[in-house]
């Protein structure tokens, strides 16, 4: 899975958005942290769910549980708005 060519990322210090560049039914912005900008940045290239937590247990010192429920959490808000290219 991976974003859609058609969605561009953001970052700033404090947050991270995710909005369409034409071509989606979605027509808004996703906003959230950084731990949203770091799944988002990874998910520019084609990557597993698996291979996603993994990457973030590396970057976040985080318990596995709360890495994939902030995953999920994503992955669901991208599936939702159509962002995302399984």
């Amino acid at each position: 899975m991976k974003i859609k060519s058609n969605f561009i990322s953001y970052n700033t210090a404090d947050e991270s958005l995710l909005v369409p560049a034409g071509g989606s039914d979605f027509a808004g912005l996703i906003k959230g942290n950084a731990t949203f900008g770091a799944i988002i940045s990874l998910l520019k290239s084609e990557i597993t769910r698996e291979a996603l937590i993994d990457a973030m247990l590396e970057r976040f010192d985080a318990p596995r549980e709360t890495i994939e429920k902030d995953v999920d959490s994503v992955l669901a808000a991208l599936r939702e708005t159509g962002a995302l290219d399984e």
